[in-house]
C-alpha cells in the first residue's frame, strides 16, 4: 500500500484529491495521512468526504477514516471504475449543509471514469461558484474542452447556480467512458495570437445593476488595455435559478495554443467595480506573462498528461506551489518524469515524460517500466 504525506507542499485538499484519481485508475491502494494538517479547519471537510465516498462507489473501495474532520484515510480499489449514473450532495455530508465545491467534486471523478467502458452521468449538488476553488464555468468554458484535445469527451450543464454559504447548485456531467483509454500528449508551449474573449458577468437575488457595473467596468478596462470582449449578463431576473446571493466576474481566452480562464468573486462590502478589475487584473497578468496556460489549468492538465502516449510541454501564467504538490503527488504513483521550470509565482515551463515516452527514450521495449510504487 502507497502512503502519501496529506501535508506536503502545498498540503491542501488536492493532495487528496489527486492520490484518490490515480489510486482508482491504477488499482493501487493508498493511505493518506496528516490530510490538510496545516489548515485553519484541518482533515476531511464535507467537500472532500463527498469527493471520498463519491469515487469510492465508482470503484467499491474499502474505506477506512471516511468521516467529518478525519486526518487520515485509508482507500483501497476492489474494482476497475465502473461507469452509471451517480448522484452527490456535498451539503449531506454535514449538519446545516454545505456550499463545498462541486467542481473539486467532478475534478476527482472524471477522468476515473473516462477509463470506465460506457457513458457515464454524474450529478453534484453544492458550491458551484465559491471561493478557493475554480467556478462551475472554468471547468465548462476551458477544463473540459482542453481535455477534449486528450481525448477524453465529456459535456457539462448548470442546473442551479451555488454560492457560499448555502450552496444548493447543481452541475450535471455527462462523460463517454473508454477502456484502456489511450490519451493524446500536448505541446503548450507557444500561445498564438488571440482568437475571442468573452466573458460573463453574474448575479443573484441581488440588484441589477450589481452585474450590469462588473460588466461595463471590465470592459472598459479591457478596451483600454486594447481588447475586444463580449460579457453576457446573467442574472436572476435573466432566468437564472438559484436560492442564494452572490456576484461573479469570469472572462474567457481562446487562442491558438488553447484556452484559458479567469474569475472574481463578489462579496459584502466589495463594489461591483472591483469585482471587474480583480478578473481583468488576472487576465491581463496572464496575457503579459506570454504563457499558454492559466495557472489553474497547468495544476489540472498534470495528471491527465502524465497518463498520455507521449511527452508534453506547457507553459503557465504562474508556478504555484499546488502545481509543484500535484507533480510530486504523481510521481508517488506513476513512473514519470515530470520537469518545472521557473519561480513560484513567476511563469514557468513544464516537461512531462510519462512511462511510455521514458521507455522510448531509453530504448527499451515498450512494458519494461517499473510498475507504479505498491502496484
Amino acid at each position: 500500500m502507497l502512503t502519501i504525506d496529506g501535508s506536503y507542499g502545498e498540503g491542501g485538499g488536492q493532495v487528496l484529491r489527486t492520490a484518490l484519481t490515480l489510486a482508482a485508475i491504477t488499482g493501487v491502494p493508498v493511505r493518506v495521512e496528516r490530510i490538510r494538517a496545516g489548515r485553519r479547519n484541518p482533515g476531511l471537510q464535507a467537500q472532500h468526504l463527498t469527493g471520498v465516498l463519491a469515487i469510492a462507489r465508482l470503484c467499491d473501495a474499502r474505506l477506512e477514516g471516511a468521516e467529518l474532520g478525519a486526518s487520515t484515510l485509508t482507500f483501497v480499489p476492489q474494482r476497475s471504475p465502473q461507469a452509471g449514473e451517480y448522484r452527490f450532495d456535498v451539503s449531506e455530508q454535514r449538519k446545516g449543509g454545505s456550499a463545498g465545491s462541486v467542481t473539486l467534486v467532478l475534478h476527482t471523478l472524471i477522468l476515473p471514469l473516462a477509463w470506465a467502458q460506457g457513458e457515464s452521468r454524474v450529478v453534484v449538488r453544492g458550491g458551484t461558484h465559491v471561493a478557493w476553488s475554480p467556478p462551475y464555468h472554468h471547468l465548462e468554458q476551458v477544463y473540459l474542452p482542453m481535455l477534449s484535445r486528450l481525448g477524453v469527451q465529456a459535456r457539462s450543464t448548470i442546473v442551479r447556480w451555488g454560492w457560499y454559504p448555502e450552496g444548493g447548485g447543481e452541475v450535471q456531467v455527462d462523460i463517454s467512458g473508454q477502456a484502456g483509454r489511450n490519451l493524446a500528449p500536448l505541446r503548450l508551449a507557444a500561445r498564438g495570437a488571440l482568437r475571442r474573449l468573452w466573458g460573463i458577468s453574474a448575479s443573484s437575488n441581488l440588484p441589477p445593476h450589481v452585474a450590469q457595473r462588473q460588466k461595463e467596468r471590465a470592459e472598459a478596462l479591457l478596451r483600454q488595455a486594447g481588447f475586444s470582449a463580449r460579457i453576457e449578463l446573467v442574472t436572476s431576473q435573466r432566468g437564472m435559478r438559484s436560492s442564494g446571493v452572490g456576484s461573479i466576474l469570469m472572462l474567457f481566452a481562446e487562442h491558438e495554443g488553447g484556452l484559458a480562464g479567469f474569475s472574481a468573486l463578489g462579496e459584502r462590502g466589495k463594489p461591483a467595480e472591483r469585482v471587474a478589475e480583480e478578473a481583468v487584473e488576472e487576465f491581463q497578468q496572464w496575457w503579459d506573462s506570454r504563457a499558454v496556460l492559466d495557472m489553474h489549468l497547468a495544476d489540472q492538465l498534470l495528471l491527465p498528461l502524465s497518463l498520455a502516449g507521449g511527452p508534453s510541454v506547457l507553459t503557465t501564467c504562474r508556478v504555484t506551489q499546488h502545481l509543484l504538490t500535484n507533480a510530486w503527488v504523481i510521481r508517488q504513483f506513476l513512473p514519470v518524469r515530470i520537469v518545472v521550470e521557473g519561480e513560484v509565482g513567476a511563469p514557468g515551463r513544464v516537461e512531462i515524460h510519462p512511462a511510455s515516452s521514458l521507455e522510448a527514450e531509453a530504448g527499451a521495449p515498450p512494458g519494461v517500466a517499473a510498475p507504479p510504487p505498491g502496484g
